[in-house]
């Protein structure tokens, strides 16, 4: 079934459909949520979520783009909502200027696996991480960044610049890299 017609028996209820377009994405959507989640059981409950609203929300999908990539936006900002309910997250710091000194052709050897680098960045603090994936892996702006976590664009660029200094201590200890 081509996309077009998947979306149009989604959209009419059609559970065949929806289980199709379920299992077509959800792998590829668990990756994303993961990398938001501090554990699998909330990154499920992410991906529930979402996808609930995935269905409730595909008759206003207009083809603008792609649907995976309309998919995966549902994805992240679900995710952003599930952490801004837990108060025990914070920002570790509002530092309001930052200037870039770190140079921009940072490399990661070939030896370090995807998954190695997930993890890496999930054990960054918490703050750090968002802005990292949001920045470096989702495509988003610090302007982007700043208006859906609701913090300045500095603090944004402040917490991006921590989290590659972050990384590259990391894996400077392990031998990779410069």
């Amino acid at each position: 079934m081509d996309e077009e017609t998947l979306i149009k028996a989604c959209v009419s209820g059609n559970e065949k459909a929806q289980f199709q377009l379920f299992e077509q994405f959800a792998p590829k959507m668990m990756a994303v949520c993961l990398r938001y989640a501090e554990n699998r059981e909330m990154a499920e409950d992410v991906l529930q979520d979402s996808f609930v609203k995935v269905f409730k929300n595909l008759k206003k999908f207009t083809n603008e783009g792609s649907l995976e990539g309309w998919i995966r936006r549902i994805m992240v900002n679900t995710s952003l909502d599930a952490i801004r309910k837990n108060k025990k997250r914070k920002f570790d710091s509002q530092i309001e200027s930052v200037s870039y000194l770190a140079p921009q052709n940072d490399f990661i050897e070939e030896s370090l696996m995807a998954e190695d680098l997930m993890l890496i960045i999930n054990q960054m603090p918490e703050g750090y991480k968002l802005v990292f994936n949001l920045y470096a892996i989702e495509g988003y702006s610090h302007k982007e960044i700043a208006e859906t976590l609701g913090i300045s664009e500095n603090t944004s660029k402040s917490q991006y610049s921590r989290a590659r200094a972050y990384l590259r201590e990391i894996l400077e200890k392990k031998g990779i890299g410069r």
